[in-house]
């Protein structure tokens, strides 16, 4: 198929790698033909000595059928791939799992904001963990990301769980994905947002079970040490 993209590590990047390879096929079958048959004509009625050229008009059912059948063909080409790739898109885009983990992301120049609730389940409280351009989760578990930008448009892209998802000031979007294979995976702004775009780069660290339960451990004792410091 097609080995180089990424190593898929989500439960439904194997669907739109089907997707992919479907539009890849189909549009490379078609382009060689068009390109052999564009070839063909050209050598085949090359300007020669005692050869006139011919004026067609297009009037005739011989000569429309020329456009009109590839188009029937693209036309029927199109449809086939919206069928396949419909239900993938509504899955991934549409279908959040509910009691999924959730985190909250909030986009900057020229950073990722990752915001984690805190034991008390609850987001905006003195026990939230904001982190900076680090993102972490458990394997197996289907996670809800809702993003947020504080300035411009950006783009949360996470190539190996095969999430893309542009990110408005002014709107709250949802995504999820479920990582199956713990790791350190990139997750750079997919979207030109400044001079400084090429140094928005976050990673996504996927846990096992027994490991993220550990570091939920590390993380919110400090929370709490924090938030009992007097505001200065």
């Amino acid at each position: 198929m097609l080995r180089w993209f990424p190593e898929n590590i989500s439960t439904y990047g194997g669907d739109i790698d089907a997707v992919f390879s479907l539009i890849y096929y189909i549009v490379g079958v078609w382009f060689l033909l068009a390109e052999g048959a564009l070839f063909f004509f050209v050598f085949r009625y090359r300007r020669r000595a005692g050869r006139a050229a011919a004026y067609v008009r297009g009037e005739r059912f011989s000569e429309l059928a020329w456009v009109l059948v590839p188009a029937v063909i693209v036309l029927a080409l199109d449809f086939g791939i919206e069928a396949a790739g419909g239900p993938v898109w509504a899955r991934v885009k549409e279908d959040v799992p509910e009691h999924a983990l959730r985190v909250n992301v909030r986009a900057q120049q020229f950073n990722w904001n990752f915001i984690y609730p805190g034991p008390d389940g609850q987001f905006d409280s003195a026990d939230d963990v904001t982190l900076e351009n680090e993102l972490h989760v458990p394997a197996g578990r289907d996670v809800e990301v809702r993003l947020e930008s504080k300035d411009v448009i950006h783009s949360f892209f996470i190539p190996n769980v095969r999430l893309k998802q542009d990110i408005l000031p002014g709107r709250t979007i949802r995504a999820w994905f479920n990582a199956t294979k713990p790791g350190r995976y990139e997750l750079p702004c997919a979207e030109l947002c400044g001079f400084g775009h090429y140094n928005m780069r976050g990673f996504l660290t996927v846990h096992s079970a027994d490991e993220y339960e550990r570091w939920l451990q590390e993380q919110w004792p400090a929370a709490a040490a924090t938030a009992a410091l007097p505001a200065s």
